[in-house]
Protein backbone atom coordinates (compact mmCIF):
# COMPACT_ATOMS: atom_id res chain seq x y z
CA UNK A 1 0.00 0.00 0.00
CA UNK A 2 1.63 3.84 -0.81
CA UNK A 3 1.89 6.40 1.36
CA UNK A 4 -0.75 8.61 1.34
CA UNK A 5 0.89 11.91 0.84
CA UNK A 6 4.23 13.51 0.78
CA UNK A 7 6.32 14.21 4.16
CA UNK A 8 5.08 17.08 6.29
CA UNK A 9 6.86 20.50 5.76
CA UNK A 10 4.51 21.92 8.60
CA UNK A 11 7.00 21.61 12.10
CA UNK A 12 3.85 22.18 14.29
CA UNK A 13 2.72 18.76 13.13
CA UNK A 14 3.61 15.16 14.04
CA UNK A 15 3.84 12.88 11.22
CA UNK A 16 2.61 9.43 11.31
CA UNK A 17 3.35 5.86 9.56
CA UNK A 18 0.83 3.24 10.44
CA UNK A 19 1.71 -0.43 9.90
CA UNK A 20 -1.04 -3.29 10.56
CA UNK A 21 -2.18 -5.91 8.39
CA UNK A 22 -5.63 -5.36 9.12
CA UNK A 23 -7.37 -3.25 7.02
CA UNK A 24 -10.50 -2.26 8.84
CA UNK A 25 -8.04 -1.74 12.01
CA UNK A 26 -5.95 0.71 9.80
CA UNK A 27 -9.20 3.15 8.74
CA UNK A 28 -10.66 3.04 12.28
CA UNK A 29 -6.81 3.96 13.52
CA UNK A 30 -6.36 6.22 10.52
CA UNK A 31 -9.28 8.45 12.02
CA UNK A 32 -7.87 8.77 14.94
CA UNK A 33 -4.61 11.13 14.09
CA UNK A 34 -6.38 13.94 12.56
CA UNK A 35 -4.76 17.73 10.96
CA UNK A 36 -6.57 18.98 14.04
CA UNK A 37 -4.92 17.44 16.38
CA UNK A 38 -1.45 17.93 15.51
CA UNK A 39 -1.26 15.23 13.76
CA UNK A 40 -1.15 14.01 9.95
CA UNK A 41 -0.82 10.67 8.65
CA UNK A 42 1.59 10.22 5.91
CA UNK A 43 2.27 6.65 4.82
CA UNK A 44 0.44 3.19 5.75
CA UNK A 45 1.61 -0.26 5.67
CA UNK A 46 0.42 -3.81 5.70
CA UNK A 47 3.82 -6.08 5.85
CA UNK A 48 7.30 -5.81 7.45
CA UNK A 49 8.89 -5.06 3.81
CA UNK A 50 6.71 -2.58 3.15
CA UNK A 51 6.90 -0.85 6.40
CA UNK A 52 10.13 -0.50 5.89
CA UNK A 53 10.03 1.21 2.61
CA UNK A 54 7.55 3.40 3.35
CA UNK A 55 8.86 4.88 6.60
CA UNK A 56 12.67 5.02 4.26
CA UNK A 57 10.18 6.76 1.66
CA UNK A 58 8.31 9.27 4.00
CA UNK A 59 10.38 9.87 6.99
CA UNK A 60 7.82 9.83 9.46
CA UNK A 61 8.55 11.46 13.11
CA UNK A 62 6.29 8.45 14.46
CA UNK A 63 5.47 5.04 13.64
CA UNK A 64 2.75 3.38 15.03
CA UNK A 65 2.93 -0.62 14.58
CA UNK A 66 2.18 -4.15 15.45
CA UNK A 67 4.14 -6.75 16.37
CA UNK A 68 2.41 -9.71 14.10
CA UNK A 69 3.05 -9.02 10.15
CA UNK A 70 2.18 -11.37 8.02
CA UNK A 71 6.09 -11.50 6.56
CA UNK A 72 8.09 -10.95 9.28
CA UNK A 73 8.13 -9.36 12.93
CA UNK A 74 7.20 -5.64 13.86
CA UNK A 75 10.32 -6.39 16.47
CA UNK A 76 12.54 -6.82 13.14
CA UNK A 77 10.70 -4.32 11.60
CA UNK A 78 11.74 -1.94 14.31
CA UNK A 79 15.39 -2.70 14.12
CA UNK A 80 15.50 -2.04 10.92
CA UNK A 81 13.48 1.63 10.86
CA UNK A 82 15.87 2.56 13.27
CA UNK A 83 19.08 1.67 11.33
CA UNK A 84 17.84 3.54 8.41
CA UNK A 85 16.42 6.18 10.64
CA UNK A 86 17.47 6.77 13.94
CA UNK A 87 15.35 9.54 15.03
CA UNK A 88 12.22 7.60 14.48
CA UNK A 89 10.37 7.04 17.37
CA UNK A 90 8.38 3.53 17.30
CA UNK A 91 5.11 2.84 19.27
CA UNK A 92 3.96 -0.62 19.19
CA UNK A 93 0.54 -1.11 19.29
CA UNK A 94 -0.46 -4.78 19.45
CA UNK A 95 -2.90 -7.59 20.73
CA UNK A 96 -0.01 -9.23 22.86
CA UNK A 97 1.09 -7.79 26.08
CA UNK A 98 3.41 -10.87 27.10
CA UNK A 99 6.66 -10.18 28.94
CA UNK A 100 8.72 -11.53 26.07
CA UNK A 101 7.33 -9.61 23.17
CA UNK A 102 7.36 -5.77 25.27
CA UNK A 103 10.74 -6.63 26.11
CA UNK A 104 11.82 -7.55 22.71
CA UNK A 105 10.24 -4.18 22.01
CA UNK A 106 11.83 -2.05 24.25
CA UNK A 107 15.20 -3.69 23.27
CA UNK A 108 14.43 -3.36 19.51
CA UNK A 109 14.07 0.86 20.46
CA UNK A 110 10.69 1.16 20.63
CA UNK A 111 9.76 4.28 22.66
CA UNK A 112 5.96 2.86 23.65
CA UNK A 113 4.15 -0.07 24.24
CA UNK A 114 -0.39 -0.38 24.33
CA UNK A 115 -2.36 -2.78 24.02
CA UNK A 116 -5.43 -2.81 21.28
CA UNK A 117 -8.49 -1.74 22.66
CA UNK A 118 -6.67 1.52 23.99
CA UNK A 119 -9.39 4.85 23.71
CA UNK A 120 -8.66 7.56 21.48
CA UNK A 121 -7.21 9.79 24.09
CA UNK A 122 -4.89 7.41 25.26
CA UNK A 123 -3.38 7.03 22.26
CA UNK A 124 -3.05 10.32 21.82
CA UNK A 125 -1.75 10.98 24.71
CA UNK A 126 1.12 7.98 24.27
CA UNK A 127 1.62 9.92 20.58
CA UNK A 128 2.68 13.31 21.70
CA UNK A 129 5.02 11.78 24.63
CA UNK A 130 6.46 9.34 22.44
CA UNK A 131 6.75 12.52 19.83
CA UNK A 132 8.74 14.18 22.67
CA UNK A 133 10.94 11.51 23.36
CA UNK A 134 9.35 10.42 26.00
CA UNK A 135 8.61 6.57 26.76
CA UNK A 136 4.80 5.87 27.35
CA UNK A 137 3.43 2.32 28.60
CA UNK A 138 -0.43 1.18 28.61
CA UNK A 139 -1.26 0.47 32.54
CA UNK A 140 -1.76 -3.14 32.38
CA UNK A 141 1.83 -3.34 30.09
CA UNK A 142 3.48 -1.33 32.92
CA UNK A 143 2.09 -3.49 35.81
CA UNK A 144 3.72 -7.02 33.97
CA UNK A 145 6.95 -4.90 33.79
CA UNK A 146 6.92 -4.28 37.22
CA UNK A 147 6.03 -7.62 38.04
CA UNK A 148 8.97 -9.00 35.66
CA UNK A 149 11.65 -6.71 36.84
CA UNK A 150 10.30 -7.07 41.00
CA UNK A 151 10.50 -11.44 39.61
CA UNK A 152 13.74 -10.57 38.22
CA UNK A 153 15.67 -8.54 41.46
CA UNK A 154 14.57 -11.23 43.86
CA UNK A 155 15.70 -14.76 41.56
CA UNK A 156 18.93 -16.22 42.48
CA UNK A 157 22.35 -14.57 41.05
CA UNK A 158 20.74 -11.61 39.87
CA UNK A 159 22.27 -9.97 42.27
CA UNK A 160 25.93 -12.30 41.46
CA UNK A 161 25.73 -11.76 37.96
CA UNK A 162 24.34 -7.81 37.03
CA UNK A 163 26.04 -8.55 33.44
CA UNK A 164 23.94 -11.07 32.29
CA UNK A 165 21.07 -10.44 30.27
CA UNK A 166 18.18 -12.15 31.16
CA UNK A 167 17.77 -14.63 29.07
CA UNK A 168 21.27 -15.25 29.92
CA UNK A 169 20.65 -16.04 33.50
CA UNK A 170 18.09 -18.51 32.34
CA UNK A 171 20.66 -20.47 30.59
CA UNK A 172 22.90 -19.91 33.29
CA UNK A 173 20.58 -21.58 35.87
CA UNK A 174 19.97 -24.36 33.50
CA UNK A 175 23.56 -25.48 33.13
CA UNK A 176 23.59 -25.49 36.65
CA UNK A 177 20.52 -27.92 37.09
CA UNK A 178 22.53 -30.10 34.50
CA UNK A 179 20.64 -29.90 31.38
CA UNK A 180 22.71 -30.08 27.64
CA UNK A 181 21.98 -27.76 24.77
CA UNK A 182 19.46 -29.56 23.43
CA UNK A 183 17.42 -30.03 26.31
CA UNK A 184 18.01 -25.75 26.99
CA UNK A 185 16.70 -25.20 23.35
CA UNK A 186 14.02 -27.66 23.77
CA UNK A 187 12.43 -26.34 27.02
CA UNK A 188 12.77 -22.76 25.56
CA UNK A 189 11.58 -23.22 22.49
CA UNK A 190 14.89 -22.35 20.65
CA UNK A 191 17.18 -23.43 18.42
CA UNK A 192 21.03 -25.07 19.64
CA UNK A 193 22.59 -22.68 17.58
CA UNK A 194 20.71 -19.25 19.77
CA UNK A 195 21.81 -21.72 22.93
CA UNK A 196 25.50 -22.27 21.90
CA UNK A 197 25.68 -18.28 21.23
CA UNK A 198 24.31 -17.25 24.52
CA UNK A 199 26.71 -19.71 26.31
CA UNK A 200 29.21 -17.96 24.59
CA UNK A 201 28.47 -14.54 25.26
CA UNK A 202 27.86 -16.04 28.99
CA UNK A 203 31.43 -17.45 29.39
CA UNK A 204 33.07 -14.16 28.05
CA UNK A 205 31.28 -12.26 30.41
CA UNK A 206 32.01 -14.24 33.44
CA UNK A 207 35.54 -14.97 32.39
CA UNK A 208 35.29 -18.56 32.21
CA UNK A 209 36.63 -21.05 29.86
CA UNK A 210 34.21 -24.25 29.89
CA UNK A 211 30.55 -25.54 31.32
CA UNK A 212 32.26 -26.53 33.70
CA UNK A 213 33.95 -23.11 35.37
CA UNK A 214 30.50 -21.77 34.59
CA UNK A 215 28.39 -24.09 36.42
CA UNK A 216 30.44 -24.04 39.27
CA UNK A 217 30.06 -20.47 39.98
CA UNK A 218 26.50 -20.65 38.74
CA UNK A 219 25.93 -23.38 41.96
CA UNK A 220 28.18 -21.07 44.24
CA UNK A 221 25.28 -18.53 43.84
CA UNK A 222 22.39 -20.79 43.82
CA UNK A 223 21.33 -20.87 40.80
CA UNK A 224 20.26 -24.80 39.12
CA UNK A 225 19.00 -25.58 42.78
CA UNK A 226 15.24 -25.41 41.67
CA UNK A 227 15.13 -26.66 38.61
CA UNK A 228 14.64 -30.05 38.19
CA UNK A 229 17.06 -32.50 36.79
CA UNK A 230 16.12 -33.53 32.96
CA UNK A 231 14.67 -36.67 32.73
CA UNK A 232 17.12 -39.92 31.29
CA UNK A 233 15.10 -41.65 28.19
CA UNK A 234 14.73 -44.72 27.13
Amino acid sequence: MAEESAPRTDVDTVTVLLVDDHPMFLDGLRGVFLPQDGFRVVGVATSAEEAVAVCRRTAPQVVVLDLGLPDGSGIDVTRRMLDDRPDVKVLVLSMSDDDENVLAAMRAGAHGYLVKGADREEILTAMRTVARGGAVFSPRVALRLRTFFDSLAAAPGRSAFPELTPRELEILGLLAAGLDYRQIARKLTITDKTVRNHVTNIFAKLQVNDRAQAIVRARNAGLGVDVPPPRAHG
